[in-house]
């Protein structure tokens, strides 16, 4: 059998100790395969933040075991799941998380500038990436001059511009209108239907994760579902709409 890219057996996490100690994960086994699109839901306090931390490799188990593509990561020192993160995995937030004075192509750049990469090498990666989200002709833009709609696709360019095995995307339409959502959705799914990449994505709201092929859902530290959705939403469009200067986000 092939070894699933992502599998967490038995992960508990636990925080401070004795009367305060807080079981913030209880036991949970949970296996991703490359390619998978996956929304991850619960209510507040659930360990459903906890688990994307961890997967991230921004966190690590108490107890249990995480593996990524067969390395058991807990074992791995901070710099090694650091050159993890850097190689494999692209972030996206709720909050965008974009450098205000910065253009577009620059927030971009900066995983590269963090790896190393050569100037040109950079600025070529990053221009492609913004044009895979729509956003060719925008490079020189500051996040001021552009859309909350617009800001999220210069979010998401960064996080793909490594071309990483994963994305992980922490609630990312929750500061967006409908409209908006909704394009965001369909440029991910877009992302992993015609380019392989695997989506794990926290959300609170239903028609978001209509999109994702599998919903987990976690309750109090456990993960009380685990379904495949039979019919997701297939709304990306074939190809990321060019914004206009009007777009309103």
């Amino acid at each position: 059998m092939t070894e699933p890219l992502i599998r967490l057996h038995q992960v508990t996490k636990r925080y401070g100790s004795g009367a305060t100690e807080l079981l913030a994960l209880k036991g949970i086994d949970l296996e991703i395969e490359a390619g998978e699109f996956i929304a991850i839901m619960g209510p507040s306090g659930s360990g459903k933040s906890t688990a994307m931390n961890i997967l991230g490799c921004l966190d690590t188990p108490s107890d249990g075991q995480y593996l990524f593509k067969g390395q058991p990561v807990q074992r791995l020192s901070r710099d090694q799941r650091a050159r993890l993160r850097r190689r494999y995995l692209g972030f996206v937030f709720q909050g965008f998380n974009l450098l205000a004075r910065t253009s577009a192509l620059e927030n971009v750049e900066l995983p590269l500038l963090y790896r190393g990469d050569p100037p040109a090498q950079r600025r070529r990666a990053a221009a492609q990436a913004l044009q895979a989200v729509g956003l060719a002709g925008r490079e020189r833009h500051t996040p001021a001059e552009l859309s909350g709609g617009q800001q999220q696709r210069v979010a998401i360019a960064r996080a793909i511009v490594t071309e990483p095995a994963v994305v992980l995307a922490d609630e990312p339409t929750g500061n967006l209108d409908t409209a908006r959502s909704h394009e965001i959705m369909g440029l991910l799914l877009g992302l992993n239907r015609d380019h392989g990449i695997t989506v794990l994505m926290v959300t609170h709201e239903p028609d978001m994760a209509a999109y994702a092929r599998r919903v987990v859902t976690f309750v109090d530290g456990r993960i009380a579902s685990d379904r495949v959705n039979q019919h997701p939403s297939t709304s990306a469009p074939e190809a990321a709409p060019q914004p206009t200067s009007s777009e309103a986000g």
